[in-house]
């Protein structure tokens, strides 16, 4: 806890400290892990000057950055795992679902974030997230998974990609043996600079 704080206005400690102590509690109890980090590192991120956790209570908070990482990863999804019902996380939480799903909202728009997004999303599904690999190369957007190899490690060392898939599928990992791949025109020959793909809007329904 002492090392996040470092990255937190002193003025938040005590509120970002309540909110820390509820997350960590609800992914020790109900989670896992994964979303135990992702939301300790979406509390930093919203607890910073000007923050709107200053009004609220800090349990309205909390269950807003569950259901806001639950929006991204598709958490009320059963087909994903773990899975929880909103109305259960609100339960949960102590909270009524129309001021969970408010403080959800209200922490999406401050970062910026989106379903799938790569930022916020759980290390288990990165690998199945099209929207990790997908980049402009020379102009056109490809899946770098299908790029060749120098073109992976470009994009490795420049930090755009958590890993390289080859390697990781190299060292057992089964999580992408379904992964669905689009395919794209390669790069033959040549290692240009491969470049994020833009951050897609979505005004759609939700699951959330």
């Amino acid at each position: 806890m002492e090392s996040l704080l470092e990255d937190v206005p002193e003025e938040l400690h005590e509120v970002f400290t309540a909110i820390v102590e509820l997350t960590d509690d609800f992914c020790d109890l109900h989670l896992n892990e994964d979303y135990r980090q992702l939301a300790r590192d979406m509390a930093v991120e919203l607890c910073q000057n000007g923050s709107p956790v200053t009004k609220g209570r800090p349990k309205s908070w909390a269950g807003g950055i569950i259901h806001a990482l639950g929006w991204v990863n598709f958490l009320a999804d059963a087909s994903f795992e773990p899975y929880m019902a909103v109305g259960e996380l609100a339960e949960k939480f102590g909270v009524s679902e129309g001021t969970m799903a408010n403080k959800s909202k209200i922490i999406r728009d401050e970062l910026d974030t989106f379903q799938m997004d790569p930022d916020w999303c759980l290390p288990s599904l990165l690998e199945k997230n099209p929207l990790v690999w997908m980049f402009e190369v020379d102009g056109l957007v490809m899946d770098i998974r299908t790029a060749p190899r120098q073109v992976k490690e470009a994009a490795y060392a420049e930090g755009l990609i958590p890993f390289i898939p080859t390697d990781k599928t190299a060292a057992g990992s089964q999580s992408g043996k379904d992964a669905k791949i689009l395919k794209f025109p390669t790069v033959e020959n040549k290692m240009p600079e491969p470049k994020p793909a833009k951050k897609p809007e979505y005004d759609g329904p939700t699951l959330f």
